[in-house]
């Protein structure tokens, strides 16, 4: 990094290839009795004008008979004020009183004692700086007033990120946990990270939800739906479908003690096996399940004729709905005892029928059907669409005519039959409306993973070690409940008519803080729209304190 270049008499002068900055420094020289040999100590003077020659000091330098003797610098009396600093501290105490409200900062201080304002200082930033990488922390923290008060380089992030144990983990969400409200649905559902490090053992392939190129791990994610707010998550091998995930989330119900759980989850989480298993754990559930299952096909035609009729239309979501109450033919394997049980269980299926989603489903289905032709004719077929060949066409070959394709006509009409149609099943919801809300408000699932991987800069893993990776998310799961408490606030407060989330947070991040030493802080202006909107928010503003 640095190489000598001139030594004259005793300075000797210094080049950093990094800067091209030139030091002069003074050495002396001495003779070290112990290790008898020559030895030179020298002390930096300041750097090289490049056009004078000059050499400039870099700080200032106090002789001894400038420095104040101990008698003279300790004087009785009030202390002087040396030194003071301005700091931008509006978003950053919203974000202290938001983690008071949900008790984020105590349960944070109960499981990380030694590291927890730091965890939060990073979580602040992360929502502040929008997609900005850790690099740039340093000059944040400069300007910012937060929990932990200092710099954090990148050095001290990564060893952050690593001593977040897997034990401190389990004892927060245990904790957010039981803060949660008992009777509301828990929204669950996963997402693919994508990662181009080969060291992380959990980096597959698998089936990529933003159809990225590239290795992957999942991420498993439990929301509250009428607090808004996350409380739980789990990292999975990039090459676990979601099918999987539901009995090891049981387990960990069970594990941190959650009583009265109530599961939404989309069909991709439906087997037999795992509605069995939900039942086995006494858990009520909603689930979105398949037209093609043969006890929905059965009730879908019983009730298709008159379903599309004005008792069953619902004006607020436009579209029609009807339930029944079906038996689930339930079974439980004892291993321990050899057997199995069999009987039923009560459960409600709910049908619907959209118009617009069987326009949809038939311009999606019809480009589907072209590019099938399309690959056949051209004899460039797909390995993972033979079934969908056999399924809607026949192919016949002649020596004259060469390849004509036919399409199964009856197959695309019983296929064009279910357009517009889907169903939920539930053991608990008995009104299709009520069913249909709980539902449809499981996209705040989704809509938390793209904060994630947006907002929060986690679209792809940037740690080269399985322990930074689960400390980074883990801070990432922390940044996730301050945003979610923010946007439900807009939501309920109807600001997002006048706002997005980022100039929101620009509105807070402008007000000032003033610290002199010996002094109480002052803050600086605050307007009234400012102070509305701390309300708004269900904080109260600095100004009231």
């Amino acid at each position: 990094m640095i190489r000598e270049v001139l030594c004259v008499a005793a300075i000797v002068y210094q080049t950093n290839k990094r800067t091209g900055i030139t030091y002069a420094y003074e050495s002396k020289s001495h003779w070290d009795k112990q290790k008898q040999q020559s030895r030179a100590t020298r002390k930096c003077l300041g750097k090289v004008d490049t056009a004078t020659g000059q050499i400039i000091a870099t700080r200032k330098q106090k002789s001894k008979k400038q420095l104040p003797n101990t008698a003279e610098a300790i004087k009785p009396g009030p202390a002087a004020i040396t030194a003071t600093a301005r700091y931008f501290y509006g978003a950053t105490y919203l974000f202290h009183k938001i983690g008071e409200q949900l008790g984020i900062t105590s349960d944070l201080k109960q499981c990380f004692p030694n590291t927890y304002k730091q965890i939060q200082s990073i979580a602040y930033y992360l929502i502040l700086e929008d997609s900005n990488p850790l690099s740039r922390f340093p000059k944040w923290s400069e300007l910012h007033k937060h929990p932990y008060g200092q710099d954090i380089p990148s050095q001290r992030s990564s060893e952050i990120f690593a001593a977040i144990t897997e034990e401190s983990r389990e004892q927060f969400f245990r904790l957010q946990g039981k803060r949660r409200i008992e009777k509301e649905y828990w929204a669950y559902d996963t997402t693919s990270i994508s990662s181009y490090s080969n060291c992380l053992k959990q980096v597959k392939f698998g089936v990529n939800k933003d159809h990225d190129p590239l290795p992957q791990i999942n991420l498993a994610l439990l929301f509250g739906e009428e607090s808004n707010l996350p409380f739980y998550y789990r990292k999975l091998p990039g090459n676990i479908p979601d099918v999987k995930t539901v009995k090891n989330l049981l387990a960990d119900m069970d594990f941190f003690d959650y009583k009265k759980i109530k599961l939404v989850m989309d069909r991709g989480f439906y087997s037999e096996d795992n509605i069995n298993a939900l039942y086995q754990s006494h858990l009520k559930f909603l689930m979105a399940t398949k037209l093609s299952l043969k006890y929905v096909k059965t009730e879908l035609e019983k009730v298709r004729s008159d379903m599309r009729t004005w008792t069953h239309y619902s004006q607020k979501y436009d579209l029609y709905a009807q339930s029944s109450s079906i038996s689930w033919n339930y079974t439980q394997e004892r291993p321990y005892k050899g057997d199995q049980i069999t009987s039923e269980r009560r459960m409600y299926l709910h049908l619907y029928f959209n118009s617009e989603k069987a326009t949809e489903d038939e311009r999606r289905q019809n480009i589907l059907l072209i590019s099938l032709q399309e690959e056949l004719e051209s004899g460039k077929r797909s390995a993972e669409h033979e079934k969908l060949y056999t399924k809607y066409f026949d192919v016949q070959t002649t020596p004259v005519r060469g390849c004509k394709v036919i399409a199964r006509q009856e197959a695309i009409d019983e296929t064009k039959k279910n357009y517009g149609y889907f169903a939920l099943i539930s053991n608990d919801i008995k009104d299709p409306i009520e069913a249909l809300e709980i539902y449809r408000n499981k996209d705040l699932v989704e809509k938390a993973f793209g904060n994630l991987k947006e907002r929060l800069n986690l679209r792809r893993t940037l740690v080269s070690s399985d322990l930074g990776l689960d400390g980074k998310l883990f801070v990432e799961f922390i940044a996730l409940i301050y945003l979610s408490y923010i946007k439900k606030k807009m939501q309920d407060g109807d600001l997002f008519k006048k706002y997005t989330l980022q100039s929101l947070l620009d509105e807070f991040d402008v007000i000032e803080y003033f610290e002199q030493k010996g002094c109480d802080g002052r803050w600086g202006e605050m307007t009234n729209r400012q102070s509305r909107l701390y309300l708004d928010l269900g904080v109260t503003p600095p100004s009231l304190h």
